[in-house]
């Protein structure tokens, strides 16, 4: 089977025309219920043919945000977004109290490894020191919204993946290590697509969008506590900041 291209940047036209749908969902320019325009009028607007057109939709559908009636066309099946705000004090809990009836953190692995040379730099650290890595997941209300890694100085917390298991919130295990609050330092915010393994964790279809906040949190003497690299799926999570 031949696949359109996109001649400038080698992206399949396929996966740049369900992008651009879904960034108008995000952007709000389609909201739950509205029908999407028609092949022939998304063909045109592409430049593509329709096969290539109904690809892109069929990938929308697989990931819920579409749904097709017969004789009606193709409809938003699901524009709700959680908001995330990040701020000075920024709290995933928190954050989402009130947004979804369920929140779950699920704990993939953890491990004590040498921080390689970003990860050091991010956590004022030497090249080569002990760090803790954790990898989770976060789910609301029976969807996955988080994909998150997170390093922290082993010297300050040895035992950080037993704590956080036990506790399940990071504010209480930093208050099991004398820390009674603790504050962002910065973050910074990218877009991408999901690479095979964040796909199937998030059970996202081929080629759907990631934000990504590289994190850094520090304790009332501003000193780097936590680097932390999280991947929120772009039509189910918005970032506020």
């Amino acid at each position: 089977m031949t696949v359109s291209k996109d001649v400038s940047g080698g992206v399949a036209l396929w996966r740049r025309i369900a992008d651009a749908i879904r960034l108008d969902i995000v952007g709000g320019k389609l909201a739950s219920g509205d029908r999407l325009p028609t092949e022939a009028f998304l063909a045109e607007r592409f430049s593509a043919n329709r096969h290539t057109v109904r690809r892109a939709l069929a990938v929308l559908a697989e990931e819920g945000v579409v749904g097709a009636e017969q004789g009606r066309g193709t409809f938003v099946r699901s524009a709700r977004r959680l908001s995330y705000p990040i701020g000075r004090r920024t709290r995933f809990r928190e954050g989402l109290k009130g947004q979804a009836a369920s929140l779950v953190s699920q704990g993939l692995s953890h491990r004590i490894e040498n921080a390689t040379a970003a990860v050091a730099a991010a956590l004022g650290l030497k090249p080569g020191a002990k760090v803790v890595r954790t990898e989770s997941l976060s789910i609301a209300d029976g969807r996955p919204i988080s994909r998150s890694t997170t390093w922290l100085p082993y010297r300050l917390f040895p035992d950080f993946a037993e704590r956080i298991a036990r506790l399940q919130s990071t504010t209480a295990v930093f208050a099991s290590y004398g820390i009674a609050d603790y504050a962002r330092a910065s973050t910074r915010i990218s877009a991408r697509h999901a690479d095979v393994e964040e796909t199937k964790l998030l059970g996202l279809a081929p080629g759907a969008i990631l934000l990504v906040s590289e994190a850094v949190d520090v304790d009332s003497e501003a000193i780097p506590i936590s680097y932390a690299l999280s991947r929120f799926p772009a039509e189910r999570m918005e970032l506020v900041v």
